[in-house]
């Protein structure tokens, strides 16, 4: 099982202990993976002023995947949502497939159409599965609540990310229930986390990421996780610049998917990049799963004679 390994822009730059804790879980789970060192921006920077330049950006990422018989693995699900845009837009528009393909051409590149686009949630859910990585499980949490965050771009719109029921998704919580660790329900859970509007209504992309936090917290979580470098992003360092910005002090961190299943495989917190997260994790590794001793040869004597 071997995948290109998409990064998108933000990832190296903002948020690396996404890239470490993913490598780190897919190499323990037996995933191989290829970097190919020509990929450029997915294009989802551009999608709403250069349509066309956006999908030439997917496409040519797609063609150098293909080059290498390769499906890709994406990290970022605004990278996802734009990779599986380009493919159903290249799928339904001969004329733009050509005009895409002449530019392509100058590179000795041709986009037919074979490569899949496939999140890091999705391969664990369905290539990997949820019993094989149950198998690795060493050290499984309990008593740990996990409000787990989907992103819009992996649910919507739907028919072209083909990613889980966007109304009533449970990829996420069973990928985190695998770990030992519960999801809980909570109502703003398929809610935006505000990071869209980031720089340019930055009270109201405060507001909603508050809103989101507090029903969390209400809900009875201890940790949110994503799996989304922009929610990821909101939830961390946004969340300690509200706590600045706001005088408040009631943070509820945020952890990757990939650095909670790390813990669970059994992977240390350096490998998994934890300090690297803006908001200390605290004790997390304090919600381990401490089975109870085996009782002394004596006292199960005397309960046997009892």
């Amino acid at each position: 099982m071997r995948y290109a390994l998409f990064l998108g822009c933000q990832i190296p730059v903002h948020l690396t202990q996404y890239e470490a804790s993913a490598r780190a879980v897919l190499s323990r789970l037996g995933v191989g993976l290829v970097d190919i060192a020509q990929f450029n921006c997915c294009g989802y920077p551009l999608r709403n002023l250069d349509l066309q330049t956006s999908v030439l950006f997917a496409a040519r990422n797609l063609a150098l995947a293909a080059r290498k018989d390769l499906e890709i693995l994406v990290l970022c699900k605004c990278c996802f949502g734009n990779l599986k845009k380009a493919v159903h837009l290249l799928g339904e528009d001969e004329q733009l497939r050509g005009e895409i393909n002449a530019i392509l051409l100058k590179e000795g590149l041709e986009y037919k159409g074979e490569v899949e686009v496939k999140h890091l949630l999705s391969v664990l859910y369905h290539e990997v599965g949820l019993g094989a990585i149950k198998e690795k499980v060493e050290k499984p949490f309990a008593n740990l609540n996990i409000a787990t965050h989907y992103g819009c771009h992996a649910l919507r719109p739907s028919d072209i990310v083909e990613f889980d029921d966007p109304v009533a998704p449970s990829i996420f919580d069973r990928l985190v229930e695998v770990t030992g660790a519960t999801s809980i329900h909570w109502p703003t859970q398929l809610e935006c986390c505000g990071a869209p509007l980031l720089g340019i209504n930055d009270d109201l992309s405060m507001d909603l990421t508050v809103r989101k936090l507090t029903d969390a917290r209400q809900s009875g979580a201890d940790y949110l996780c994503a799996g989304c470098t922009y929610c990821q992003i909101q939830f961390d360092a946004v969340q300690k610049m509200i706590s600045s910005s706001r005088k408040t002090n009631n943070e509820l961190p945020s952890i990757l998917y990939p650095q909670l299943l790390g813990l669970s495989l059994g992977l240390s917190g350096e490998t998994l990049g934890l300090r690297l997260n803006q908001l200390p994790l605290g004790s997390i590794e304090d919600f381990y799963f401490v089975p109870e001793p085996e009782p002394e040869e004596e006292e199960v004597a005397e309960a046997t004679a009892e």
